[in-house]
């Protein structure tokens, strides 16, 4: 059985997908970017405050499934640039208390809307 979790404190979907699916007591969360759902802009101003929405936005997305940051083991960060590594790097773990989830993060040539970091996670939760 699983379960569709929906918010408008993120951004809506911007195509045929959830902002996560539960199963089993996992949290599936899709990808997140900077866009800032009280007015449906990008945040991009900087690297700093790109990374900082995407997390809002994923904290949303965990508050309404009932999860928090605790609960994530796994997460993909993908960058524009390798170079923004260290900057999204120390934002994303202030996020975190102590024990990190497994993650990657790779370079890609695009991200929707032409952003510079997308994040997607997934935790558990019995």
């Amino acid at each position: 059985m699983k379960k569709i979790i929906n918010t408008t404190n993120a951004p809506a979907p911007i195509g045929p997908y959830s902002q996560a699916v539960i199963a089993n007591g996992f949290l599936f969360a899709s990808g997140q970017v900077a866009i800032n759902p009280e007015n449906g802009e990008l945040s991009t101003s900087s690297i700093d405050e790109e990374t900082h929405q995407v997390m809002r936005n994923i904290k949303a997305v965990l508050i309404e499934a009932d999860y928090q940051f605790a609960h994530i083991i796994k997460t993909t960060i993908f960058l524009s640039d390798m170079a923004l590594f260290a900057e999204v790097n120390e934002i994303y773990g202030s996020y975190f208390d102590s024990e990190f989830p497994a993650r990657e993060t790779v370079a890609v040539k695009g991200l929707p809307k032409g952003v510079n970091v997308e994040i997607s996670v997934t935790a558990y939760k019995a």
